[in-house]
C-alpha cells in the first residue's frame, strides 16, 4: 500500500477516484461509490452527481465493465477521508481475484486548477488509448497526487481518468444512470423482476432512456447476468429520465441506489482512422473505405468481410454472432459499396459497432429476354443458339443485363441493444439530420 503524498489536512474539498475493486464473479466498483456516498456524509457533504467513467472497452485484464468512479466531497476532515476510503476499498474489494488490483487517488481542492488540463489529457488517453501502470504512477509522484493503491495497483489509472472527468465537467458529453443495487443476502442468486416492466417503462421513456430492453430479439438488457451487486442500470439524457424510468420498474426489494453522470453512450472510445496502416490493436476506430469481399458466414455464426481503403490496405471486419439481427444487414454487403464504420479492433478484426452506408454500388443480374408479343420469358433454343418464345417464335440472340433492385438503403445503422458496449453511441442520441438512421429497435 503507497504512503500518502503532498496532503495539506486543512483543506475543505476534495476529489476521490477509485477503480479496480470488482471481479468476474462479483462485486462492482459502482456499488463501493454508491456505499461511499452515503457513508462519507459523516465527514461531511457530497456536492455534484458521483461519476461512472467507462474506460478502454478493449483492454484485455480488465475485470468487465472497465468503469471507474470518482465523488466530490466538502470535508474538514480529508485525512479520516481518506482512511475510511482506504478502509473500505480493503473489506469490499475482490482482493482474491487475480484481476482485481484496486486504486485509489485523492485531489484537493488547492491542486483543481493546476491539474484540471493534465488529467484530461489522462482521461482522455485512458479511454482512447493503452496506459501502463508506471506512466501512471510516475504521473502520481511527479504532481504530488495522494494515492493509494493494492497489489499491482493497476486501478490508480482509473482512479486518475475518473478524476479529469470529475475536474472537466464542461469538456466531455455526459449521459446518466440510475443503478439500483440488491440486497447484499440476495447477491449471487436469480435476481426477480417483471420483466414486462422493463418494457414498460422503455415504451414511456424511449428515446430519453436507451438500452432497457431489445424489441427486435425481446430481451431484457438492462439487468446483468453475474453475480455482482446491481440488479439494473437505466441509461438516459437526464437524471430526471432515468429516475421515471426505474420508479416504473417491478422487482425484489433494493438495497440503495445511485444516479450517476457517465460518459457512456457517448463514442468517447472512438479514434479517427485515415488509413488502415495506422490502426492498432486494444483501440477503437472510426474508418472509412470500400467494401472488398463479399461477406461470408464462418462457424460460430460470425460474419467476415474485408474493407479497402484509398491506400490499397485492407482489414477484417466482423459483426460477431451476439450481434444478432445486425448480421442480416451485414451479409447484404457487395463489393464496392462506400461504408464508414465504429468499432474496436482486435487480433487484426475490426468488431462492428456501427456502420453508416455512404454508397451502395449497382448490382447486375442477368435473366432470358421477354417475348416482345406476349412478355413472356423466352426459353434456351438450344446451344449457341440463342432464346426462342414457344408460343410466338419470337428469337433474341443473349440474354437482358439489367440493373437489380437491392434490400438495403444508404444510411446509418447500429447493432442491436443486446450486443451494444458501454461506449458505443446510440442512434437515439445521434442528432444528425443528414442521414437516415435505422435505429436497432
Amino acid at each position: 500500500m503507497e504512503k500518502h503524498h503532498g496532503i495539506k489536512l486543512d483543506t475543505e474539498k476534495m476529489i476521490i477516484g477509485i477503480d479496480d475493486t470488482d471481479s468476474n464473479e462479483g462485486m462492482c466498483t459502482t456499488y463501493l461509490g454508491a456505499l461511499l456516498l452515503e457513508e462519507l456524509q459523516e465527514y461531511g457533504t457530497v456536492e455534484a452527481l458521483p461519476l461512472l467513467v467507462r474506460l478502454n472497452p478493449t483492454i484485455p485484464y480488465k475485470t468487465r465493465g472497465n468503469a471507474a468512479v470518482a465523488l466530490k466531497l466538502k470535508t474538514d476532515c480529508p485525512e479520516k477521508v481518506i482512511a475510511h476510503v482506504t478502509s473500505r476499498i480493503g473489506e469490499l474489494a475482490r482482493m482474491e481475484c487475480e484481476k482485481t488490483n484496486p486504486g485509489a487517488v485523492f485531489i484537493l481542492e488547492k491542486d483543481y486548477e493546476t491539474l484540471k488540463p493534465v488529467l484530461m489529457s489522462f482521461l482522455e488517453e485512458a479511454v482512447k488509448e493503452v496506459i501502463e501502470i508506471d506512466n501512471a504512477k510516475d504521473l502520481i509522484s511527479e504532481l504530488g497526487i495522494a494515492s493509494k493503491s493494492f497489489k499491482n495497483g493497476r486501478g490508480i489509472i482509473g482512479a486518475l481518468a475518473a478524476c479529469g472527468a470529475m475536474l472537466n465537467p464542461e469538456k466531455w458529453d455526459c449521459t446518466f444512470e440510475y443503478l439500483a443495487y440488491r440486497q447484499k443476502e440476495k447477491w449471487g442468486t436469480q435476481r426477480d423482476v417483471d420483466k414486462d416492466s422493463f418494457f414498460e417503462a422503455d415504451r414511456e421513456t424511449y428515446p430519453e432512456t436507451w438500452d432497457t430492453v431489445d424489441l427486435t430479439n425481446r430481451l431484457v438488457v438492462c439487468v446483468p447476468r453475474s453475480g455482482d451487486p446491481v440488479l439494473f442500470g437505466i441509461r438516459g439524457e437526464n437524471p430526471e429520465i432515468v429516475s421515471k424510468a426505474a420508479a416504473l420498474i417491478r422487482a425484489e426489494p433494493v438495497e440503495r441506489f445511485a444516479v450517476y453522470r457517465t460518459n457512456q453512450g457517448t463514442d468517447m472510445h472512438l479514434l479517427p482512422a485515415q488509413n488502415i496502416a495506422e490502426i492498432r490493436d486494444m483501440h477503437s476506430y472510426r474508418l472509412e473505405g470500400t467494401v472488398s469481399t463479399a461477406p461470408k458466414t464462418i462457424e460460430g455464426g460470425h460474419v467476415i468481410f474485408a474493407v479497402l481503403d484509398r491506400e490499397g490496405d485492407e482489414i477484417d471486419c466482423a459483426a460477431f454472432e451476439p450481434t444478432k439481427n445486425f448480421r442480416y444487414l451485414i451479409r447484404k454487403l457487395v463489393p464496392g459499396d462506400r461504408v464508414i464504420l465504429s468499432g474496436s479492433v482486435t487480433s487484426g478484426t475490426l468488431n462492428i459497432e456501427k456502420i453508416e452506408l455512404k454508397a451502395l454500388t449497382p448490382v447486375y443480374r442477368e435473366e432470358n429476354p421477354k417475348c416482345p408479343e406476349c412478355g413472356k420469358h423466352m426459353k434456351s433454343a438450344g446451344q449457341g443458339q440463342g432464346f426462342r418464345c414457344k408460343k410466338c417464335g419470337t428469337m433474341s440472340l443473349s440474354k437482358v443485363k439489367y440493373e437489380a433492385e437491392r434490400d438495403l438503403e444508404p444510411g446509418l445503422y447500429e447493432v442491436p441493444p443486446c450486443a451494444r458496449r458501454h461506449l458505443a453511441k446510440p442512434l437515439a442520441r445521434d442528432k444528425r439530420q443528414d442521414i437516415r438512421l435505422h435505429p436497432a429497435r
